[in-house]
């Protein structure tokens, strides 16, 4: 990764990697109630993974060199 990255993609990053944590334990109980035993992975919208999914975010230019 880019030792320097913009705000843009910076701010993009920010938001798909709290996209990707699980749940909090609570919501298990919350919707399954207490005797269930379920992963919270199982409640986030969106599953994620850095090596099966990629965001689509282009790489910084580099400069020609000469």
């Amino acid at each position: 990764m880019a030792r320097y990255k913009s705000l843009s993609k910076k701010l993009k990053l920010g938001k798909k990697n709290k996209q990707t944590k699980w749940a909090p334990f609570w919501t298990v109980f919350k919707k399954f109630g207490v005797g269930k035993k379920i992963h919270p992975s199982r409640l986030t919208n969106v599953k994620r993974s850095w090596k099966r999914t990629k965001l689509k975010l282009k790489p910084r230019r580099i400069k020609k060199w000469r």
